[in-house]
């Protein structure tokens, strides 16, 4: 089930910040009244495709900070392994340089609590406890408002990435429609016209464009 429109799942659990400290108690609480955040899973650390994603939002995170926007990353890894990665060179392999946070979610609550989790728990048929599926994370995304609410999600299976930049595309539709009280259409970007939710709006626009 979705989470749009609704608050996003609280926790705390471990993460290392700043590329190099690792915190007890990490929660999105810290940022709700302040900022918003882009809240993002990925499956696995020291794998393939999830340190081109994690080091993409990197590279961009200066747009996301100057729209106000905190960047989350979290996976089902330990925070040892979360910091081992982040020590590690980009030559090999590793995801050295990142400074937002990474969660670890070793208990693979939050990832279930998100919708992310690309297994789950069931029973064989000697009542034995097993995993069906993979015991790591969907790459979703979360785009959070100040307020906690989720205002945008996407679920990538496992080898699919992400395109950063409709991420942040995302966060100015959203202050566009925040600041303006008008709704974004399709392929809206920054600095583009948008519409006003009404019948003659949406005919307007159409004939402009």
């Amino acid at each position: 089930m979705s989470l749009v429109g609704k608050k996003a799942p609280v926790f705390e659990a471990p993460a290392v910040i700043n590329g190099e400290e690792i915190t007890e108690n990490f929660s999105l609480n810290d940022f709700i009244g302040e900022k918003e955040v882009m809240f993002f899973f990925y499956p696995k650390d020291f794998t393939f495709v999830c340190p081109t994603e994690i080091l993409a939002f990197q590279e961009k995170l200066q747009e996301f900070e100057k729209r106000g926007v905190q960047v989350v990353g979290c996976s089902c890894d330990t925070e040892e392994t979360h910091l081992a990665w982040l020590m590690t060179s980009k030559v090999n392999g590793g995801i050295e340089g990142v400074t937002y946070p990474l969660v670890a979610d070793s208990s693979k609550t939050v990832a279930n609590n998100y919708g992310v989790l690309a297994g789950d728990w069931n029973y064989n048929e000697e009542g034995q406890l097993i995993f069906e599926g993979a015991p790591v994370a969907f790459r979703g995304t979360f785009f959070i408002d100040k307020e906690g609410i989720v205002r945008h999600e996407t679920i990538n299976d496992l080898p699919l990435g992400r395109n950063i930049d409709e991420m942040i595309r995302i966060v100015d539709a959203w202050h566009h429609v925040q600041e303006h009280g008008e709704v974004c259409p399709a392929n809206w970007e920054d600095g583009k016209s948008a519409m006003q939710a009404t019948r003659e709006g949406v005919a307007e626009y159409l004939s402009a464009n």
